[in-house]
């Protein structure tokens, strides 16, 4: 192996080389995290450690390919494929595949993902005959999962009176038996959700002393990424596997734990010296990512957290701009500036779409970004909406995938015993349910056997279409292990019919949903020509299997929209919230919506435990940005129908003045030898100081050449007025009074708008 450590600097080579006992390395942002976990893993090969005994804990299936890929780069033992390396939910169902028959599950369960227990929790509370505006089962499923992620059960659910009585006064005293409901039926089906992988995990090591110890002594090395955002089921793992040797190494930043809403306890991180006495910790507190103005913007504002592990960030880049703030009149206007600033930037300093990102606090801000960019033609790609895996004729053709191989899979079955549509209607598929659940059988066991389907009074023709879908399921499960996994996929989307379905729709949403198919069955066989992964059983016995259906399964079923690709577009600015947006890094970084009550959020003002959330949320916005980070804020915006005043947000505060410039003058887009410009003729003076007093001082500029009409009683239908933006235009109507007093006009260049007048400040012409 070549000499890896003189790549590193004095601390990041001190947090590798330390390889015995417990390590914490607290990782600035832009300090070089990734770097320190590759390497160390690197070094404690180069020592001749047995790759089958570390142990390495992630977050995204991105980062622990991106994580194994540099391990392979640095060292040229073949070996170092056999690191347990992966998320801590692909990871731990790794080992409930083998472990899992101690808790009453086959190693060929299915994972359910988000959609399937919302489906399975909708259909609860309607056989309990609940209200669903009560019971609502985003709600619902978000209280089952918090009780699993704190280990509580249904039984201990159910038996907790200080549980029973939040319930009773949130007037949803039946949760507790949805969730018994919710648990049997996704056991009855051979099933796990996401939050069973941690608690089952968690149950098999505390009830099998035995297997607790195997794994103790299989992983001497633990190392955890990201370890800010564990919860306390993946603490209570980490902590219970490192028990022996305690040879665990986190690595973390508690200034960008931004998950409480998942459940992630920053308390883990900033109480770790409390689990290990004989602690070590580095701390890495050079920036390679950003200039100095932006790093030392970001540290301004973190200072204000009282909850911290105190560091001193800094970098030897270039000073860089001073960070713009951009003040708009409304969200569409913030979206024009952030457009145009975007489209200037380009053309100034030739750069690419991918250059640029724009970051909000919540979805709904994107749609005025998205109208602005579109009409000055710049490609853009939203994160965060349908992911390919979540698109319905995806979906579809998994739950093929998913109920042949486990049979019993319930969600999967309802989904596709009629489709594509084979005569098997709602009213036999009802007959069917009720059937099992009176028999305590699986929907599975009812549908493949005659003599229990004959006495249910379906129908001849409808029986025999139902038996022939079994046989059909039975004979694709049959080829499991003997072919791999393209070949079953495309003859179970094949014969099943689903690709004569989608064929046969010609309409484009039918052709694009047709291509999504060819693309997942592309996957599928990239897939399959990948060599497999070397198991503690090739190891023994030398044997490669090929790759199977069932393992490209357990791969997808653990995917997160950070994990998948849009492979059509490839030059795009990316739009996303700021939780989306952690772990990346663009050049340029809009952060856009900077008002009280949205960012930070109205919710996170009740306690100063979720402002500091909030402050650590927009710490994590500032340091994705590498070379310019620009700001902005609204004196309007629109809220539920609703045009609300806006206040800038107290963290603008919180950025010392030196690091800001404010505008105080901007015009509109010029016509110059009648072609408009395509861009922004804007000119720009700041001020190099900046309270929360200044930002309402900045005012709207006028041209001469008209009357500026500030009181809008002076306005009347026939006038030829002018807008800032619009441009000329004659007033058609007037309605409305005082505040809500509006006018429609018809301008020259953009058509008839209606405009609130209290804002348009429209200048009347002479």
């Amino acid at each position: 192996m070549k000499d890896i450590l003189k790549e590193l600097n004095e601390v990041q080579k001190q947090a590798v080389t330390h390889v015995e006992g417990p390590v914490m390395v607290i990782a600035g942002a832009g300090s070089g995290k990734t770097r320190v976990l590759t390497y160390r893993i690197a070094h404690l090969l180069s020592l001749g450690i047995d790759p089958f005994n570390i142990l390495a804990l992630t977050f995204t299936n991105k980062a622990a390919r991106e994580m194994k890929a540099r391990v392979f780069s640095l060292i040229e033992n073949t070996d170092a494929r056999n690191v347990w390396m992966g998320t801590f939910h692909s990871i731990f169902a790794r080992i409930l595949r083998v472990e899992g028959h101690l808790l009453g599950y086959p190693s060929n369960y299915t994972i359910y993902d988000n959609d399937d227990s919302k489906r399975l929790i909708k259909a609860i509370i309607k056989e309990q005959n609940l209200d669903d505006k009560i019971y609502q089962p985003n709600h619902v499923l978000s209280r089952i999962s918090n009780a699993k992620t704190n280990l509580i059960s249904a039984k201990e659910y159910n038996e907790n009176t200080e549980i029973q009585e939040t319930d009773e006064m949130a007037a949803k005293p039946k949760i507790g038996i949805i969730y018994s409901i919710y648990s049997n039926r996704v056991k009855k089906a051979d099933a796990m959700d996401f939050d069973d992988l941690l608690f089952n995990t968690n149950v098999l090591l505390r009830d099998f002393p035995n297997i607790l110890f195997k794994y103790q002594q299989k992983f001497k090395y633990i190392l955890v990424d990201e370890y800010q955002d564990t919860n306390f089921s993946q603490y209570l793992i980490t902590k219970k596997l490192a028990a022996n040797d305690e040879n665990i190494c986190v690595v973390g930043d508690d200034a960008q734990s931004i998950y409480a809403f998942r459940g992630a306890n920053i308390q883990n991180i900033l109480d770790f010296k409390k689990d290990y006495p004989d602690l070590k910790t580095f701390k890495l507190e050079q920036n390679y990512r950003s200039t100095q103005t932006i790093v030392k913007a970001a540290n301004g504002v973190i200072f204000n957290n009282k909850d911290q592990i105190f560091k001193e960030i800094w970098t030897s880049n270039e000073a860089g701009q001073k960070i713009p703030l951009l003040k708009a009149s409304t969200d569409n206007e913030e979206g024009f500036l952030v457009a145009n600033s975007i489209f200037e930037n380009k053309m100034n300093y030739q750069l690419a779409n991918n250059s640029f990102a724009i970051l909000y606090r919540t979805n709904a801000q994107s749609r005025s970004i998205e109208e602005a960019l579109r009409k000055k033609d710049i490609a853009y790609r939203i994160f965060g909406g349908l992911s390919f895996y979540k698109r319905k004729e995806i979906k579809d053709l998994l739950a093929y995938f998913r109920l042949v191989i486990n049979n019993k899979d319930e969600e999967a079955l309802v989904r596709i015993i009629n489709y594509p549509a084979r005569g098997i209607g709602k009213t036999s598929l009802e007959k069917i349910i009720v059937a099992a659940d009176k028999m305590q059988k699986s929907l599975w066991e009812i549908i493949s056997e005659m003599s229990v389907l004959a006495g249910l009074r379906i129908n001849t023709g409808t029986l025999n279409k139902i038996l022939g879908f079994a046989t059909m399921i039975k004979s694709y499960s049959a080829q499991i292990k003997s072919k791999n996994a393209y070949e079953l996929a495309k003859l179970i989307a094949s014969s099943s019919g689903i690709l004569r379905e989608l064929y046969n729709d010609k309409t484009p949403e039918g052709v694009s949903r047709y291509e999504n198919i060819e693309e997942l069955l592309n996957a599928i066989k990239d897939f399959s020509e990948k060599e497999p992964e070397i198991n503690d059983e090739t190891r023994e016995t030398g044997e490669l299997s090929i790759r199977t259906l069932d393992e490209f399964m357990q791969d997808i079923a653990l995917l997160t929209d950070a994990d998948t690709n849009n492979k059509e577009l490839t030059d795009y600015v990316s739009l996303m919230t700021i939780h989306s947006a952690k772990g990346l890094e663009f050049p340029y970084v809009y952060i856009v919506g900077l008002e009280e009550n949205l960012f930070p959020s109205i919710q996170s003002l009740n306690s100063r435990v979720d402002l500091e959330e909030e402050r650590r949320l927009f710490y994590v916005a500032l340091t994705r940005a590498e070379k310019q980070l620009t700001i902005s804020y609204c004196e309007s915006r629109y809220r539920w129908g609703n045009l609300i005043f806006c206040e800038p947000s107290r963290f603008i505060d919180e950025i010392k003045s030196e690091y800001l410039d404010l505008p105080i003058e901007k015009s509109a887009l010029k016509k110059e030898n009648n072609v408009e410009k395509k861009f922004s003729d804007s000119t720009w003076k700041y001020s190099h100081g900046i309270q929360k007093s200044n930002l309402k001082k900045i005012s709207n500029i006028t041209n001469s050449g008209g009357t500026a009409s500030s009181d809008t009683e002076l306005l009347q239908t026939g006038m030829d007025v002018e807008h800032q933006r619009f441009g000329k235009g004659k007033i058609v109507n007037i309605e409305g009074t005082g505040s809500n007093k509006k006018a429609t006009v018809f301008f020259q260049t953009v058509g008839q708008k209606q405009l609130l007048l209290k804002f348009a400040k429209l200048k009347i012409l002479n």
